[in-house]
């Protein structure tokens, strides 16, 4: 398989790792071509990464032209905007061109409806740490994405990260643990260190050491998981190993429970996934 053209049109938080991703992975700059709203972000951006980036604001066409280039065109811009920018570009791609989304909460059916017939669409959600060569990313094929497409896809996003192949009403769950997931787990870093402060430490040293702890738990749930394949059992019997009867780390883990942590992390995840079915149903209203 001859290497894709890719086109990033918009390059936000997402799109951003996401190419961070690619390139840290070995895509070659030249094979990619990004727009960006204003001038100074596309030189700033195009400085950054090494690809080319085209400014909106100097030339109305950009996303067209970038678009008209690719073999695999990721939109990453608000879920608000997808639809339009499908529009926009509608026209100007290929036949075969695969049209990406990486926003939560549009669906399969909206994109479909604003490209051109027939045109393949895949539906993804994923999460930032893409950029760092650890993410994850969920994928939902449309109606038109063949498999090999489909496969091409997931190929490319998983030299960044682990890919799951799901049906599209798993999306919104995807989002609530692992789409918003990184920020529970900067939440708890963050409070981690507040406490450290509390207790005496230096900012700086109580940042580094909740960081470094939740990187190296982490390396050991990635790294003790059976086949692969993640289930709560895994976190549970790592966290019984380190927490001995009556110790300190049982004392915290009890407090966590009184205090309702763990209701509250289940019911956090659920809101992220219910307030993504929320968007869809307003964007379908608007």
């Amino acid at each position: 398989m001859s290497t894709p053209r890719i086109a990033m049109l918009g390059l936000g938080s997402m799109n951003g790792a996401i190419l961070s991703g690619f390139l840290g992975a070995g895509t070659a700059p030249e094979d990619i071509i990004a727009t960006s709203r204003s001038a100074a972000s596309a030189q700033a951006r195009s400085e950054q990464y090494g690809v080319t980036v085209l400014a909106e604001e100097q030339d109305e066409a950009a996303n067209r032209t970038a678009a008209g280039q690719a073999d695999i065109v990721f939109l990453g811009v608000k879920p608000h905007q997808i639809t339009d920018l499908c529009a926009e570009i509608r026209d100007a791609l290929k036949p075969e061109a695969v049209v990406v989304s990486v926003a939560a909460a549009v669906t399969l059916d909206m994109m479909e409806q604003a490209l051109a017939p027939g045109q393949p669409a895949i539906r993804t959600m994923p999460n930032t740490p893409l950029s760092v060569g650890q993410g994850v990313v969920g994928l939902a094929a449309g109606t038109h994405s063949s498999e090999q497409q489909t496969q091409q896809v997931a190929e490319l996003m998983g030299a960044s990260g682990a890919v799951l192949i799901l049906a599209e009403e798993q999306i919104d769950a995807l989002t609530g643990v692992a789409g918003s997931g990184p920020a529970y787990a900067f939440y708890l870093a963050e409070h981690m260190a507040a406490a450290g402060v509390e207790m005496g430490l230096d900012p700086e040293l109580a940042a580094d050491l909740a960081a470094q702890t939740l990187y190296g738990a982490g390396r050991m749930l990635v790294e003790n998981r059976p086949s692969h394949t993640a289930t709560p059992a895994d976190a549970a019997q790592l966290r019984r190993k380190v927490t001995s009867p009556n110790g300190t780390t049982q004392q915290a883990i009890e407090t966590f429970d009184a205090r309702g942590m763990a209701e509250a992390i289940r019911v956090g995840a659920k809101a992220s996934s219910t307030r993504a079915a929320e968007i869809t149903e307003q964007l379908r209203g608007s």
